[in-house]
């Protein structure tokens, strides 16, 4: 069984995807790393069927079902210890897992998630605003205290993804894993992690509606709790 599995929800991603898997390769821990490629159509399969590791398992959905629905599958094949989920973008950079891993290994925490904003906001002001309100919105639904509710980076045991129970099939994914940590109490801890925003003419895929939904998905938590 490895330390680490790595899943990456791929879409659409031809220009970065190879290098953001060598990029993961690279990094000295024991993992596997798993694609799930949710029916990209601008040449990202040809690569990936190129790509050969021995930790590498790819596996292609026959219809685009959205990006919580490529992490609910990565789930279903990863056998390691811990759990991480890396978008294709280069946005994020794989080299900070070993910092997550030092704040999670201590035994300190349950769940640690790779703040980037501890040093100032970067990228789209669209963006940069959002993720202001939006995380000023879970903290105080649920009296936390996050910088950076929607982080990629989300280190955790396997088992601990498993009991959340996913079901959310969109961006709004990283809504519902934290509100469910935070709904059952899990000690969450936030380090600092590099970020390199990318511009919606290189790719970025989330919308100013994908905000709006995530309100509604925050207020269905808060409501519902533990019945959903």
């Amino acid at each position: 069984m490895p330390l680490l599995s790595v899943i990456v929800p791929v879409y659409n991603e031809a220009k970065t995807v190879r290098q953001i898997i060598e990029k993961i390769h690279a990094v000295n821990i024991d993992k596997e790393i798993i694609i799930v490629d949710n029916c990209s159509t601008d040449g990202t399969r040809k690569i990936l069927s190129e790509l050969r590791y021995d930790n590498l398992k790819v596996i292609y959905h026959s219809s685009n079902r959205g990006k919580g629905s490529s992490c609910m599958t990565g789930l279903d094949n990863a056998t390691g210890e811990y759990v991480i989920i890396q978008d294709a973008d280069l946005e994020y950079d794989p080299d900070d897992y070993l910092v997550l891993f030092d704040a999670i290994r201590n035994g300190s925490a349950d769940m640690v998630l790779g703040a980037r904003f501890f040093k100032g906001y970067r990228g789209l002001l669209m963006h940069v605003a959002g993720n202001r309100f939006l995380t000023f919105m879970i903290n105080f639904l649920f009296g936390a205290k996050l910088n950076d509710y929607a982080t990629c980076y989300k280190l955790a045991r396997r088992e601990t993804f498993n009991s959340f129970k996913l079901k959310t099939t969109g961006f709004d994914i990283e809504v519902e894993i934290i509100c469910k940590a935070l709904l059952r109490k899990l000690r969450l801890k936030e380090v600092h992690v590099s970020y390199h925003p990318r511009p919606y003419n290189e790719g970025k895929k989330i919308r100013v509606n994908d905000a709006f939904w995530a309100v509604l998905a925050m207020l269905k938590y808060r409501i519902l709790g533990g019945n959903i």
